[in-house]
């Protein structure tokens, strides 16, 4: 088994040195880049400077995961967004799950540097009553089975943890406080897409978001055909299609300044 030191090649990160626009991409609790490879891959292909970082603590054991907390997991996304900036006239973040929400902190602290943002069921509350007992259950249980590979389409991996790490996830619940609380300082375009059968994420989180952000560029896009990891599920060419054209629309006047430059 993997250590930290050792992760798995199929969640190593994805860098791509492209044109003057950039993406950054942030994959979800639990989970690696393999969940937004594809999609990374697609952007590329296109042109588009790719960061797709492995978070802290993912991507070898889960016990790694409860080594970290929320501030390490955005200090990582933060370093790759500031990275993007330097080199490109525009950046836009997209993410997936908790990486929804490590986006929308980016906005929220970056916003002169955030250009648009793409969300994928973005994780930003949860309903179940039993996360009333995390802070002190996460003191004597360090885990519990999880939700892995909620794919409708077969012979799909995320390559996700097969237990869900408890201090971990109280961490995560801290930071969803965080962007629910300044959800009004997003004023970037925002497209959102959001699977109609998804047994990981509450169903509550996106309609906070649409209610909470100032942003007057938005689209919500249902997936009817796809669960969780909807970006490889049977709607991942809808959503790399749709994501390129907002991106390509967001960004028509960098790519036009950078041309003429």
């Amino acid at each position: 088994m993997p250590s930290e030191g050792e992760p798995d090649p199929a969640v190593q990160p994805f860098r791509h040195a492209g044109g003057r626009v950039g993406v950054l991409m942030c994959h979800g609790f639990t989970g690696s880049p393999a969940s937004l490879r594809p999609w990374a891959e697609h952007l590329a292909e296109r042109g588009y400077s790719v960061e797709l970082p492995r978070l802290p603590g993912h991507g070898t054991v889960w016990q790694d995961l409860n080594r970290t907390a929320w501030p390490d997991w955005y200090r990582c996304v933060e370093r790759s967004l500031l990275d993007l900036a330097e080199r490109c006239d525009a950046v836009v973040v997209a993410g997936l799950s908790m990486g929804g929400c490590l986006a929308l902190r980016l906005a929220q602290e970056h916003g002169p540097l955030v250009q648009g943002l793409v969300l994928v069921n973005p994780a930003v509350a949860s309903g179940d009553p039993r996360l009333r007992a995390l802070p002190l259950l996460r003191l004597v249980k360090p885990s519990v089975a999880a939700i892995g590979n909620d794919i409708a389409r077969p012979g799909q991996d995320e390559h996700a943890y097969d237990r869900t790490p408890l201090p971990a996830l109280y961490s995560q619940t801290r930071l969803w406080r965080l962007v629910l609380r300044d959800l009004a300082a997003i004023t970037q375009p925002l497209l959102l897409y959001r699977s109609t059968n998804d047994h990981v994420v509450d169903a509550t989180g996106a309609p906070q978001i649409l209610a909470g952000v100032s942003s007057t560029d938005v689209t919500e896009t249902e997936l009817h055909h796809s669960y969780h990891v909807a970006t490889l599920d049977h709607d991942a060419s809808a959503i790399f299609d749709g994501a390129t054209a907002f991106i390509e629309r967001i960004t028509e006047g960098s790519r036009v300044r950078a041309h003429e430059s």
